[in-house]
């Protein structure tokens, strides 16, 4: 397994396992065969509604001599409604107790919206608290008072652009991870050269293009990632599948992945994909594929009225 150490000196494994849309006895049993694979780094967040499943997991998997914990890397993340400072150390604490775990290796904040207090889902722009009241750069203080007291390894982000980046205090740590969309078609080419200059390292959710994903949440007219044919091409070459590829693109890369798997044989297969080696030749090509297209556009979140315009309307 390859890994990349963080700025705070933390290694993560380049290949993780995200859980996103996985619940119940599916999400435990794909930890523990992960796990038995080789798997070690876990991506989870409390909206995902399946830290106690993760973390019963997790449990197992130790008392079964699979791992111990200090062998596991676990992510989770701060949801949209605990942005106000004092509610970051909570929030954190209820994550912790959820999974049954003593520490995070690394929380992250999960949008760069803020909600109401209690509000999971807004159904209008009462529910989202202005930007003026809830700014980035002081939930971020706060994510660095919480890795103080040791609860988690390390912080970063998810689903921050540039702008949202560089809201933060000039003080302020550079967090050590984004957790953001990434794949050949959205290659975050600024977002990649920001991190290698201030060393903060991507991490890529939707890799394969989440294709399973609710059908609200999907253009009528959507690219399918395994059907671009360089992409077929490349795979025949290195005899691979295209999910493979599309894996191996962002390990090549030097960033993190985490693809969603629950059945043994994608399991299998995507643990394989981090040791495929591609030519710098291929790895440009890929990345000449980029049309900065998104599957998760983030306009489910609009609400110019409290301050945020379209989340990925800044580069």
């Amino acid at each position: 397994m390859k890994y990349i150490t963080l700025n705070d000196k933390v290694r993560m494994p380049a290949l993780g396992l995200g859980t996103w849309k996985a619940q119940g006895d599916i999400v435990i049993q794909a930890i523990i065969n992960a796990i038995k694979m080789g798997y070690r780094h876990i991506d989870t967040a409390m909206i995902y509604d399946n830290e106690v499943e993760v973390g019963q997991a997790i449990a197992k998997a130790i008392d079964l001599g699979l791992c111990r914990r200090e062998d596991l890397f676990i992510t989770s993340k701060l949801w949209n409604d605990r942005h106000d400072a004092d509610d970051v150390l909570p929030a954190l604490e209820a994550s912790l107790k959820r999974l049954n775990l003593n520490y995070l290796d690394l929380y992250l904040i999960h949008w760069p919206v803020a909600f109401k207090s209690g509000v999971i889902l807004p159904e209008s722009s009462q529910d989202y608290q202005p930007l003026s009241k809830a700014p980035l750069a002081a939930t971020w203080k706060a994510m660095e008072a919480v890795k103080r007291t040791g609860l988690t390894k390390a912080i970063g982000v998810s689903n921050f652009t540039l702008h949202h980046l560089e809201s933060l205090n000039a003080d302020s740590e550079t967090p050590a991870v984004n957790q953001v969309e990434m794949h050949p078609l959205l290659t975050q080419k600024a977002l990649r050269d920001y991190g290698k200059k201030h060393g903060m390292v991507l991490t890529a959710y939707a890799p394969l293009g989440s294709t399973d994903r609710a059908e609200g949440m999907k253009a009528q007219d959507e690219p399918d990632l395994f059907e671009l044919s360089e992409l077929k091409l490349m795979a025949e070459r290195y005899q691979c599948t295209p999910a493979q590829l599309l894996i191996a693109f962002h390990i090549n890369r030097g960033d993190s992945v985490i693809p969603k798997a629950v059945q043994t044989t994608h399991l299998s297969d995507n643990l394989a994909a981090a040791s495929i080696e591609l030519s710098k030749e291929d790895l440009t090509a890929l990345e000449g594929l980029n049309r900065d297209y998104r599957f998760i556009n983030g306009h489910f979140f609009d609400c110019p009225e409290q301050g945020y315009d379209w989340v990925f309307a800044h580069p």
